[in-house]
């Protein structure tokens, strides 16, 4: 009887979960589509083929359901950017020349994604909420960030000592987030590839190291 009940319980989570993510990608399209002036409780509700009031079950508030939305977001892009890791030589240069180039190209830098973040980002220091949630997904890719360089020093045999990294994070964070806006407002300007290539040597001299291994490119 226990067991049936934990299988229930793990079930209706499920669906929970589920409906969830139904209701947070049906934000996402009317944000997309039509800003956050669009992305009304009865039009999210129709999207998702479901009553306001379930949306109120799930999300309380609008600025909850929009919070989860953006979070969504940046959690996708970060899991996508990681996503690179696998296929990565194992060493930190590697590692985090990946990381860079998945950054900067399909599908993360992508006027779908930039158009998503311009509608949320406008509620960042209006909206306490929303103001967490980008903070969280700021530390959240830049730690990921700080990791990638700590590895990629010592693969060099360079001091990588906190205030190292955290120096360099930071630089390399804005390398990348000014690279991804050109790219997603005027892609047709650069060649296929030039911006990863041209983020990844701008990250080489912030660091002083070379991010090709011997052997291979990186």
């Amino acid at each position: 009887m226990t067991e049936q009940i934990a299988t229930r319980k793990s079930f209706r989570r499920a669906g929970e979960d589920k409906r969830r993510e139904d209701l947070i990608a049906a934000t996402l399209e009317c944000v997309a589509e039509s800003g956050l002036a669009g992305a009304t409780i009865r039009e999210i509700a129709l999207r998702a083929d479901v009553t306001p009031g379930l949306i109120r079950y799930y999300f309380p508030t609008k600025d909850d359901l929009i919070s989860a939305a953006y979070r969504a977001v940046m959690d996708r892009m970060t899991v996508q950017a990681g996503d690179a890791l696998k296929n990565a030589a194992d060493d930190g240069r590697a590692r985090l020349s990946a990381f860079v180039t998945a950054n900067l190209g399909q599908p993360i830098m992508d006027p779908h994604n930039l158009s998503l973040w311009a509608g949320f980002i406008a509620l960042v220091h209006a909206d306490p909420i929303m103001a967490a949630a980008h903070r969280d997904g700021y530390l959240r890719f830049r730690d990921e960030l700080e990791i990638l360089i700590r590895e990629a020093l010592i693969a060099a045999g360079k001091p990588a000592e906190p205030h190292h990294t955290r120096r360099h994070a930071i630089a390399v964070n804005a390398i990348i987030d000014g690279l991804w806006l050109e790219g997603c407002l005027a892609g047709d300007m650069f060649a296929k590839g030039e911006l990863a290539v041209t983020g990844v040597s701008a990250i080489e001299a912030v660091l002083g190291v070379s991010l090709q291994i011997e052997g291979g490119a990186a």
